[in-house]
């Protein structure tokens, strides 16, 4: 019968102890690299164009300049009598300047210029890696020293998050602003959106994903939230939301309404809307007008 190998007091444990060690190494560095690409993913994916071109006015198509030598695709349409003012619509993650047709089209009918674009690495702009909110704001401000004029700025979701952005650092331009499926803070926001869109993404990903870009962004993501720059600017607000917005939920309107100052914003909320439908519901259109109607005054422009 053979011997029995016996090892020396404690060899054997801590060779164990290595063992899961070495798996436990192993296994983070698994999980880093994986949200590590999860990060980059989720700035570049999806992208769902929609198709709709404009069906009123005068259509200038046209490209623009803006930040680090890229050019956005815009869309001008001047009404067939003068011009009330221009109006400057900003669309969302993964869609283009068409995704604000219909929106756009309603201030068309009320007698107003209206200009909408792509951000980059939107529809046919310029290609661009890592884009977010401040990106979004880099091509709105862009479109905006383009218009050269005071604008009303309309912003949908991601692209909203971006039009707080421009209108905190043009408000001598920036009238007037509209903020459909907004949110007050970023970080909760994403962090929502991963967990509507997967549930297990959000909850097992999710947190290290929003770390990844807290050391990309630093104190970025926080200071350019939206509740944080609703107490710093000054022009009338009005905020849209879908009762049953699948991706902020309503409660993110009402908390973000809190941020402004008093009697400074309104919420119309969409009945039976989700997050991208609110012009489709009743009471849309009277909440539109009556909101510009009450705060612009008519200038003696053609946009």
């Amino acid at each position: 019968m053979a011997d029995r190998i016996e090892f020396p007091n404690g060899v054997f444990s801590r060779f164990l102890n290595g063992v899961h060690m070495f798996w436990f190494v192993l296994a983070l560095c698994v999980y880093l690299a994986l949200t590590l690409v999860a990060t980059y993913l989720v700035h570049q994916l999806p992208r769902r164009p929609v198709s709709e071109s404009p069906d009123w006015g005068t259509l200038e198509d046209t490209r623009i300049p803006t930040v680090g030598g890229g050019s956005l695709e815009v869309w001008k349409v001047t009404p067939n009598s003068p011009s009330r003012g221009t109006v400057v619509f900003a669309h969302g993650w993964s869609r283009n300047r068409d995704r604000m047709v219909p929106r756009a089209r309603l201030l068309g009918r009320m007698g107003f210029t209206t200009v909408m674009h792509s951000a980059r690495d939107h529809g046919k702009s310029t290609p661009k890696r890592w884009m977010q909110a401040a990106r979004f704001a880099e091509d709105i401000e862009a479109v905006l020293d383009w218009v050269k004029e005071p604008v009303i700025l309309y912003g949908h979701s991601a692209g909203a998050g971006g039009a707080i952005i421009a209108a905190h650092n043009k408000q001598n331009q920036v009238k007037l602003l509209i903020l459909e499926g907004c949110y007050p803070h970023t970080r909760r926001a994403l962090f929502f959106l991963y967990t509507s869109f997967n549930k297990a993404f959000g909850l097992l990903l999710g947190p290290m994903v929003l770390l990844w870009m807290s050391l990309i962004y630093g104190k970025m993501i926080d200071a350019q939230s939206p509740g944080n720059l609703a107490k710093q600017i000054s022009m009338p607000v009005l905020l849209i939301h879908g009762e049953f917005d699948e991706k902020f939920p309503l409660s993110m309107a009402r908390e973000l309404l809190g941020y402004f100052k008093p009697g400074q914003a309104s919420l119309f909320i969409g009945k039976g809307s989700g997050h991208s439908d609110s012009p489709d519901a009743p009471g849309y259109e009277d909440a539109v007008q009556n909101f510009v109607n009450s705060h612009w005054k008519n200038r003696d422009t053609k946009g």
